[in-house]
């Protein structure tokens, strides 16, 4: 009597279990779908368990590319960084998250892209009712930053130029300034020149 008790309490937990489950995962993926940023949504083991239409948009990938596959493998590997892989593969361990990795890659059909990834583990060790899953976020930074770089750049190369054309004139103003000097020194010995040959005048009409 008692084990048929503990197997329909069982059998109630595991069905609270399924609808908890089901209830959280249908509420993530509504907010994940919604998102305006690509998101990833992975199992314990680094399956992608869901994408949502931002991500394949952005990275011109299938559901069938993508869904159930290690997350490395997705996009011709095109994720497999290894220092990417270490902070994934210390989240559901250690419990810990990372934000704003930068990962700058050429992808095979969208080319280079700078992206930003935050990753944080939904469900805990704690939640124990529920399958542990990482949330993977993305902001996609490539215009923003290679216009930032090319400011720093032009910025960089216009401060060089500047400080050229400064030493340029100031090795043009010592320059005239010798000339200034010279023109002076001549004026002034014209001018006594001059005094000399008044006073050499005024003694011959004596």
């Amino acid at each position: 009597m008692k084990n048929h008790k503990s197997k329909k309490a069982t059998g109630r937990k595991n069905d609270l279990s399924n609808e908890l489950w089901s209830t959280t995962w249908t509420y993530v993926k509504t907010v994940v779908d919604t998102a305006r940023e690509p998101f990833l949504i992975l199992d314990k083991n680094l399956r992608v368990a869901a994408a949502n239409e931002t991500f394949y948009q952005l990275f011109k990938v299938s559901r069938s590319e993508t869904e159930d596959k290690y997350i490395y493998d997705i996009g011709n590997k095109q994720w497999n960084i290894p220092s990417l892989k270490k902070l994934l593969e210390e989240i559901v361990p250690r419990d810990t998250f990372f934000k704003d990795f930068e990962v700058d890659h050429v992808f095979p059909v969208v080319g280079r892209k700078i992206i930003l990834l935050n990753a944080r583990q939904i469900f805990g060790a704690q939640d124990r009712a529920l399958p542990q899953l990482i949330l993977l976020a993305m902001e996609d930074t490539t215009i923003r930053i290679l216009a930032e770089r090319k400011m720093e750049e032009y910025t960089q190369r216009l401060e060089e130029a500047v400080e050229k054309r400064t030493i340029q004139l100031e090795v043009r103003v010592r320059e005239l300034e010798k000339i200034t000097k010279i023109i002076a020194e001549r004026e002034s010995k014209i001018i006594e020149l001059r005094k000399q040959v008044s006073e050499l005048k005024q003694r011959l009409k004596k």
